[in-house]
């Protein structure tokens, strides 16, 4: 598709001008852009409009990718898979062994899933998830049915999806929903009952306020009213921005792990450098706030061809989340232990539902 305004083809920018001196023509090629800007072709023309000789290039710079500013959660949209009724029979014996599979568009983590139910076209789950909420005006609910199979790929036994600005925030909603072959719904090719799903859904958006409770100091077992209000559930997110003057004794490719109760998140690995950017996102849906909990955080290095020295640890750091629950957010640089000069610049929120 073309932009009228800035020259986008297939996310990139080329514009023609004409020198009078010559008669000639030459081309201006950009990178890709990352947003589309009526501004864009003009300042390309004041760039080339400094150029006296012909021919000349002008690469215009554009911020890389992982710059760009991370969307921030907003809430926690709550899943209870109901049950299911009159699923399609997929086995040859009349019987299907079903799970469900939900995900949220617009996100990378990976789909949640139901238990399987064996021999079962009317199965029962009554299981909940909690899914994180980033843009609940554009974001859509995908729920699909599978066949579950020992051997081979699961079929898919249909499939519906809820967009989530038909949730009224706070109240919880029940959906009996057709499922479908796939959602171009007008598609005349397959009008077979697939059966129905049942699930009850909730977005519960963050509090504006979670931020900043203190503790009674008189050691009362009252509760303040600001640690009840943070006494549920909520989430807890780090971001990894970058490193400084990390270096192993053999590379220095470096990544960062986080762990935190059981679960371990990693970043990408950038080649060859000491102060690497990586400006990603982890989070961690918590019943509970993380009070008297630590997380622990490694920064690693590995080879990128086969090696027996293949890995190794350029620092590591543990942070105390009682700050992040108290604060609300951190946003701070710390030494890395085992490492001469190293640093980690790291952000963690705590946001409450």
């Amino acid at each position: 598709m073309f932009c009228k305004h800035c020259g986008v083809l297939d996310g990139e920018a080329t514009c023609r001008f004409w020198t009078k001196s010559s008669g000639r023509g030459f081309n201006v090629h950009t990178w890709p852009l990352p947003t589309c800007s009526g501004a864009a072709l003009e300042t390309i023309k004041k760039q080339v409009a400094r150029l006296y000789l012909w021919p000349q290039f002008l690469d215009i710079p554009v911020l890389d990718s992982s710059t760009v500013a991370i969307k921030k959660p907003v809430g926690i949209l709550h899943v209870k898979v109901v049950r299911a009724m009159k699923l399609l029979k997929a086995d040859l014996l009349g019987t299907s062994d079903p799970y469900v599979k939900l995900s949220l568009t617009g996100e990378k983590l990976p789909a949640k899933k139901t238990t399987v139910k064996k021999k079962n076209l009317n199965p029962e789950w009554n299981e909940n998830f909690k899914l994180i909420v980033k843009d609940p005006q554009s974001q859509v609910l995908q729920l699909q049915v599978f066949d579950w199979d020992k051997v081979g790929g699961h079929d898919r036994l249909g499939m519906q999806v809820v967009p989530l600005k038909v949730l009224t925030p706070g109240e919880a909603k029940e959906f009996i929903l057709d499922l479908l072959k796939h959602t171009n719904i007008s598609d005349p090719q397959d009008k077979k009952r697939r059966g129905q799903i049942v699930v009850e859904l909730t977005f519960v958006p963050f509090k504006q306020d979670s931020a900043k409770f203190t503790e009674p100091v008189d050691g009362g077992s009252e509760k303040s009213s600001d640690e009840e209000k943070l006494s549920g559930a909520g989430l807890l997110s780090v971001i990894v921005q970058g490193a400084e003057d990390v270096e192993g004794e053999h590379h220095s490719n470096p990544y960062a792990l986080v762990l935190f109760r059981g679960e371990k998140k990693k970043t990408k690995m950038i080649r060859k450098t000491r102060d690497p950017h990586w400006n990603e996102e982890f989070q961690f849906t918590l019943d509970q706030p993380p009070l008297r909990e630590k997380m622990h955080i490694d920064v690693m290095s590995k080879r990128t061809r086969f090696s027996f020295l293949s890995k190794e640890s350029l620092g590591h750091v543990e942070i105390n989340l009682d700050d992040v629950v108290h604060n609300g957010r951190i946003n701070e640089k710390y030494h890395l232990i085992n490492s001469k000069h190293g640093l980690i610049h790291l952000e963690i929120r705590w946001d409450t539902v």
